[in-house]
């Protein structure tokens, strides 16, 4: 099967906070690329808060994972495992640099303008790099102007949209969908609406999945 000539539409549910997300998106790239068919799939990134109820001012990120895995040594060696996973995909995790846990609702805004100025893939790299790589706290409208500026995007404009309540609605009906779909993790991959992909599974599956999709 010629995949260039398949027409392949991808919904991910992920948040920009969760690195198996990011993992997920270098795993699908790979397989997209595998198939030739990187230029024929829209990907459409959509909502999934893990931590809906976070304060707006977030959290520090020690204190959050400590509580959520057990103790330090818990945090470490999961941190340890996701780093050395995200090495195998060109991803570099550097959690030591990461201070706070953000409320990510503002994020997703952005991912949401995104797609109506055809940059939503570029913003999506950028958070994540952005957070995972550089340590920048996306929960702040300032650090989300300036990642938003780096993917392309007119950041007066990105920064009149935080200052609003633009996107909010349409962002908690798209979060809505993905929990009637029945989504409970992420990442979340929904292949011409028809075929899923739960997790940031091998690019062997992400093959498997998207020729499926596209018989």
């Amino acid at each position: 099967m010629n995949q260039s000539k398949v027409g392949l539409s991808i919904e991910v549910y992920s948040d920009v906070v969760c690195p198996w997300c990011y993992i997920g998106k270098r795993r699908l790239e790979q397989a997209l690329e595998t198939l030739k068919s990187r230029e024929a799939t829209r990907v459409i990134w959509r909502p999934f808060q893990l931590n809906p109820t976070m304060s707006k001012s977030g959290m520090d990120r020690r204190v959050y994972l400590e509580a959520k895995f057990g103790g330090p040594d818990e945090m470490k060696a999961i941190q340890d495992r996701v780093a050395a996973v995200g090495a195998s995909v060109s991803v570099e995790f550097a959690f030591d640099r990461i201070a706070r846990t953000p409320n990510t609702l503002d994020a997703h805004r952005l991912i949401w303008f995104a797609q109506q100025q055809d940059r939503q893939d570029k913003v999506v790299e950028e958070l994540f790099h952005g957070y995972f790589t550089e340590g920048v706290n996306i929960g702040e409208a300032a650090m989300l102007a300036s990642l938003a500026d780096r993917a392309g995007l007119d950041r007066d404009k990105v920064s009149r949209l935080l200052q609003s309540e633009e996107g909010v609605d349409a962002v908690r009906q798209e979060e809505a969908r993905g929990h009637q779909l029945g989504i409970r993790g992420v990442p979340f991959f929904v292949l011409n609406g028809k075929s899923t992909v739960s997790g940031a599974q091998p690019v062997e599956t992400f093959v498997s999945e998207i020729e499926r999709a596209t018989s």
